[in-house]
């Protein structure tokens, strides 16, 4: 696989978390969990931001990036505060791994940038009530 190519599932991996958040802070409310909602805000104005910064490092890299779905399947079971955030708890769990394999394929500033966004998933992850793994994103190796 290419940088490229790698560079284009984490695109497609954030197009999905994108519009995953924007569904679970619908899901939550304001006055009864408000901490929740600010916390579904931070990450989805980060995974907002990096998908942004990984358009531009597809056509930085020669490709052309791949574009969003119209729609993308959902949980319609999380509906309460402790579902929703087992949901974005997941959420980051896929991000951390297609960013580490991106790490895996890529040198230099790009790798750089998926590292950096790697721990803040996984960090996130944690505070989102996650337990800690010795190496998120690749359980394969604990």
């Amino acid at each position: 696989m290419s940088v490229v190519d790698a560079l284009q599932v984490v695109l497609a991996d954030e197009h999905a978390a994108v519009y995953t958040y924007g569904v679970l802070g619908a899901r939550t409310s304001q006055a009864a969990t408000p901490a929740l909602l600010d916390a579904l805000t931070t990450a989805h104005r980060r995974h907002r931001s990096r998908r942004d910064q990984l358009r531009t490092m597809v056509v930085e890299a020669g490709g052309e990036p791949v574009a969003a779905a119209a729609a993308y399947e959902l949980d319609g079971a999380a509906l309460r505060p402790a579902q929703v955030e087992a949901a974005a708890r997941d959420l980051e769990g896929g991000s951390v791994e297609a960013l580490l394999a991106l790490v895996a394929r890529s040198t230099g500033t790009v790798r750089g940038w998926a590292l950096t966004e790697a721990t803040w998933s996984a960090t996130w992850q944690v505070g989102l009530g996650a337990t800690p793994a010795t190496w998120p994103g690749a359980p394969e190796l604990g």
